[in-house]
């Protein structure tokens, strides 16, 4: 048995069945492999006994999973209603503006994968970036260059 598969197993352990492991084992897989490739869901499908299938609807259904290949920095953007009422189509617009690539692209050097989601819950700080899982709040358009300048560097 692979060590992932152990891993996982240890993990469907603490769960009442396989199924309800599924989104810790995916979380697993995608800290493996950067993002969720399609031998990802073989493996955990294989180690919990689902099909392949089964674990790709799961991923496919929540933002923290990644079905493409992201940069090695990630930015996303809160569009929910909070958000978007305090301006985040302004920071949108700004990240594509400094960034040159359109939500849910890549930086062409492979550095940054900018993308919106539909909330991040920070409603009371609006409007809410995450940068690499850290969230940054308030965030206004005249914020969005020295973000960027600090990923570059």
């Amino acid at each position: 048995m692979s060590t992932f598969a152990a891993d996982v197993r240890e993990i469907a352990a603490r769960f009442p069945d396989a199924r309800s492991a599924t989104i810790p084992a995916l979380r697993l897989a995608q800290e493996r492999h950067g993002w969720l490739p399609p031998e990802a869901f073989r493996e955990v499908a294989d180690a919990l006994g689902l099909t392949p299938a089964y674990c790709h609807a799961v991923a496919s259904f929540y933002d923290m999973f990644h079905l493409a290949p992201v940069g090695r920095h990630l930015v996303e953007v809160c569009t929910n209603l909070s958000c978007a009422l305090n301006g985040a189509q302004r920071v949108v617009d700004a990240f594509e503006s400094e960034l040159a690539v359109r939500a849910g692209e890549t930086t062409p050097d492979g550095e940054i994968t900018f993308r919106t989601v539909e909330c991040l819950g920070g409603c009371g700080y609006a409007t809410v970036v995450a940068v690499d899982n850290r969230y940054r709040h308030d965030v206004r358009p005249s914020h969005v260059a020295e973000i960027v300048e600090g990923l570059r560097s």
